[in-house]
């Protein structure tokens, strides 16, 4: 039975990992906690929209899946009519005049229902609500067995206003219900404003958000409750776990919060900023492979840093078993680059399959010397180096197409932004898990990586890649003595312009003055602008890159929206 009691009320926070469009699979998650906590707990709340997962995108424009969705919850509110488990919070989309609201249904266990809609919808960063929902007034508390609830949905808590307005409307606890995405810093962002939202209101806060990858976007969870006085009392992410958490009113006539269990995982906790990105790239390999159905995944394995680390996520998220690396050499390979492609598949415990790829290159030569024959050849010619990258790419999908398997991209953030990379070539695949991770965060994610043993991913308990990956100079080894730094200058100094100039939006002058401090060397104003025209020039080729895990703050494609016919450049 639940508390009748007006002193108390207990309420149970359910971080877990809903999928878009899985309208069945999203409710028996609910039924199965509402079983779980039966006597137990007045309130379950889960995260935003999690009936139908999110983000929808255009998916919640179609009229058939709104009324899916209904129906869904209709049924749900009719198997609680007086069967003594507690109240659900879950939310999903309610049809409007023209547009659809983002709303959040509080479910009786009488069958009834109370409905807050999303008043503040956000149009920045990789979310576009503005373009299918429409926004519903500002919200009031909801009466709730003897509590006043504010309920503000994601964005509505992100923006002080609405807070302000539900304390002074008599709110007595404040109940987020959130789909917000990892980035790299995104939790110290969210309790910032969870303790500014503290001071101008004196209510406490549960913050429920969901865990999970859907497409691009990665869920980290850090669901948290936080006090009166701003003090954190629980918090978690990357896991799945449930926040069993006690309204108390005090003898003042306020809110506190007792904290029972937090159960799936420690109650306080949340990884540094290294073991979070980690986590973030496994998480989001791991649900776009398994929510799409692949049966793994298959990669080229270089034996250089970029292949070797996402050849580690891929393990540490699916599992050795499910994880096929191809060493595709050519007569450019080094010696050393097998050795090294070939330890770290030993350290992984994947299978290496060897294809050279010198037969193919042959073919191509002879097929185009007669066209060639006469004509001059272009002292930056690059034809015969990317044959070479396409070649690989040809040979990953023919992989792909006849073992089921998904062709995993291993390109990095800096070098998609300078284009130091071929279209069809090294950038085929379905999904690329370095896409937003610049080339010195790569470095420093295997590093850790290699002395790290992360609970509860399935990769080996030590290290992933010989040290010697790590400590020599990168090459595409498409040409003898070629490396990296030769086309693209010192990584340090790369990152440290393409930092201020893609995420900082900066031109040339501003973005060296900035780089120049953050490596404390000076870095030319010539230098930032050929920066700045060789990302401007690849936009063609982003634009037809493998969706990827999204973990700075401007991603390339939701958060990098640039013409490619553009004159203006960076």
């Amino acid at each position: 039975m639940f508390s009748t009691s007006s002193r108390t009320l207990r309420i149970v926070c359910v971080q877990a990992n809903p999928t878009v469009g899985a309208l069945r699979s999203n409710f028996d998650i609910v039924r199965r906690h509402r079983e779980l906590y039966r006597g137990k707990a007045d309130l379950l709340v889960f995260s935003e929209c999690f009936g139908t997962g999110y983000p929808l995108q255009d998916l919640v424009l179609r009229p058939g899946f709104r009324r899916d969705f209904r129906k869904a919850l209709d049924a749900l509110a009719g198997e609680m009519r007086g069967d003594g488990g507690p109240a659900v919070l879950v939310g999903g989309p309610l049809d409007g005049a023209s547009l659809p609201y983002n709303a959040a249904f509080l479910i009786e266990t009488d069958g009834s229902m109370k409905v807050v809609l999303k008043h503040t919808l956000p149009n920045d960063e990789v979310y576009d609500e503005k373009r299918v929902f429409a926004p519903g007034p500002v919200p009031s508390p909801v009466d709730f067995r003897g509590f006043r609830l504010g309920i503000a949905i994601c964005e509505d808590f992100w923006h002080g206003k609405i807070a302000q307005a539900l304390a002074a409307e008599g709110a007595e606890v404040l109940i987020v219900p959130n789909g917000s995405h990892f980035r790299s810093g995104k939790q110290a962002v969210r309790l910032a404003i969870g303790r500014r939202t503290v001071k101008a209101t004196g209510l406490p806060i549960l913050y429920v958000n969901q865990v999970g990858g859907q497409d691009s976007l990665v869920f980290d969870g850090g669901s948290y409750v936080m006090d009166r006085a701003g003090l954190v009392i629980a918090q978690a992410g990357f896991r799945e776990c449930d926040f069993d958490i006690t309204l108390e009113r005090g003898e003042d006539g306020g809110v506190e919060l007792r904290r029972g269990d937090v159960l799936g995982m420690l109650p306080n906790g949340y990884p540094d900023e290294t073991e979070a990105m980690y986590r973030a790239l496994v998480l989001g390999l791991r649900d776009y492979v398994n929510k799409n159905g692949f049966p793994g995944v298959v990669l080229g394995m270089s034996g250089g840093i970029d292949s070797a680390l996402s050849a580690a996520v891929a393990v540490d998220a699916l599992g050795a078993d499910r994880v096929l690396l191809v060493r595709m050499p050519s007569p450019y390979t080094s010696a050393e680059s097998m050795e090294d492609a070939e330890r770290a598949a030993a350290l992984l415990g994947t299978r290496l399959l060897t294809v050279p790829i010198a037969p193919a290159m042959n073919a191509f030569d002879g097929m185009l010397a007669p066209v060639f024959a006469d004509r001059p050849v272009p002292a930056d010619d690059t034809t015969f180096e990317n044959v070479q990258a396409r070649v690989r790419g040809m040979t990953l999908m023919a992989l792909s197409n006849r073992l089921g398997l998904m062709v995993l991209s291993t390109g990095n953030k800096s070098e998609m932004s300078v284009g130091y990379a071929t279209l069809y070539g090294d950038m085929c695949g379905g999904y690329s898990v370095l896409k937003d991770v610049y080339k010195t965060v790569v470095f420093r994610l295997a590093r850790w990586r290699n002395t790290h043993i992360p609970s509860g991913l399935l990769g080996p308990q030590g290290a992933v890649m010989p040290d010697r990956i790590i400590a020599k100079p990168p090459s595409a080894e498409l040409r003898e003595g070629q490396t990296d730094e030769q086309a693209l200058g010192a990584y340090e100094h790369l990152d440290a312009v393409l930092a201020t100039m893609v995420e900082g939006l900066n031109g040339a002058d501003r973005a060296a003055e900035l780089a120049s401090a953050a490596v404390g060397q000076p870095i030319s104003i010539a230098y930032a602008e050929r920066i700045g025209r060789m990302t401007a020039r690849a936009q063609y080729k982003r634009d037809q890159s493998p969706p990827g895990v999204v973990v700075t703050e401007r991603t390339y494609g939701l958060g990098w929206r640039l013409p490619v016919t553009n004159h203006y450049g960076l």
